[in-house]
């Protein structure tokens, strides 16, 4: 399997530590150690407190992986910890790409996207079509365009990600129902990219999740984006058909093998207390969206913004006479700002992908105002 160069993580690499203030952050600012402990219910804090650095159940934590079954409501049956595998999110992608994509089958997945929901399948040799949105219809994903690209009993795999990163792009639960009936329709498997569910914004309802859905779907999550604890690098696969976890079990003995203990158990209080956390978390990409959109309107020649729906990035479009990759660079070098050009995503030259989940969003967009207004870029 060859793999291209990640470009996005490579952009990271190179410039989100050495620049002062990042505007282009997908995650949220999530609770400090302490804080999360602090709000610990008692049997987790024990599990804390009673904490050895072993080996893991390669599965994951029997009641972690009941917490996050209990995330999930299908009509029938209900979920169990039989259905969930825990993973580093970047690892779920690739162990369901290994489980299920062969050379010459057919892909579709969203695009402009995060590079290995597409990449990975790509390198083991598929046959992949884009399922690009609609600009000028606010970044709608349609349902017609996925029908075009659907070859029914020859489509192995359609991934999809919603809330959308990079543009924020929500569709209506009735939509989304139809984008699973259409895949199940055409014999496919549907892995639903989930990692943003929880975070929408006001006059937009939280999706179902795939798995309650179909039997068949794939659902990728985990701590990362909506709790804002990426450090603890756990996530998680949900499926119902067992099956399809078991072949992904198995090659996770070839990568991380199991789950580190102290991120298992901070996860547990995460999710036990997101009643707590994930209003915190709304209320501030709210607001960071609200500074933006002012932000846009006193400066019409820079940005034309498509409000997100969900999650925490959007995707404006360039108005100045610039590139995104020149824009996003000279800032970088000159400003220590962090911008997100379109060029990582192969999508072009002409957007920018801003992120509005950090508590420190309003200096640094303030930073980039000043920035501007002294004559850069």
């Amino acid at each position: 399997m060859h793999l291209a160069p990640f470009a996005l993580e490579r952009y990271f690499a190179r410039y989100e530590f050495a620049s002062r203030y990042l505007l282009c952050a997908s995650d949220c600012d999530g609770p400090s150690l302490h804080a999360l402990l602090a709000q610990a219910d008692e049997e987790t804090t024990a599990l804390w407190q009673s904490l050895t650095l072993g080996y893991t159940e390669s599965q994951g934590l029997p009641i972690l992986r009941q917490e996050i079954a209990n995330l999930y409501t299908p009509e029938s049956p209900l979920l169990s910890p039989d259905d969930v595998l825990v993973v580093v999110p970047e690892e779920g992608i690739l162990l369901t790409m290994l489980a299920l994509v062969k050379p010459g089958d057919h892909v579709i997945s969203t695009f402009p996207g995060y590079q290995s929901l597409y990449e990975v399948a790509r390198g083991l040799g598929a046959d992949l079509s884009f399922w690009r949105p609609r600009e000028e219809e606010g970044w709608r994903f349609a349902t017609e365009d996925l029908s075009t690209l659907l070859r029914p009993g020859s489509t192995r795999l359609v991934v999809c990600n919603f809330p959308h990163n990079p543009t924020g792009y929500l569709p209506p639960p009735a939509t989304f129902r139809r984008i699973v009936d259409l895949t199940r329709r055409a014999g496919a498997v549907l892995f639903s990219d989930e990692m943003y569910r929880g975070l929408e914004l006001p006059g937009y309802s939280t999706l179902p999740s795939a798995v309650e859905l179909s039997s068949g779907a794939i659902v990728l999550s985990g701590m990362s984006k909506t709790y804002g604890l990426p450090g603890l690098r756990l996530g998680w696969l949900v499926c119902r058909d067992t099956s399809i976890l078991q072949i992904c079990a198995s090659l996770k003995d070839y990568t991380t093998i199991c789950t580190p203990a102290p991120s298992e158990i901070l996860a547990l209080a995460a999710l036990r207390g997101r009643n707590q956390l994930l209003p915190a978390h709304r209320e501030r990409v709210i607001y960071n969206l609200h500074l933006l959109a002012e932000f846009c309107a006193r400066r019409p020649d820079l940005f034309q913004l498509i409000p997100p729906r969900a999650g925490t990035v959007c995707f404006p479009r360039l108005r100045c006479a610039v590139g995104a990759a020149q824009l996003c660079h000279e800032t970088a070098h000159r400003a220590a700002i962090l911008l997100l050009p379109s060029t990582v995503y192969g999508y072009g030259d002409s957007h920018v992908r801003i992120g509005l989940g950090r508590v420190t969003f309003p200096d640094a967009l303030a930073a980039f105002d000043e920035y501007l207004g002294a004559g850069g870029p």
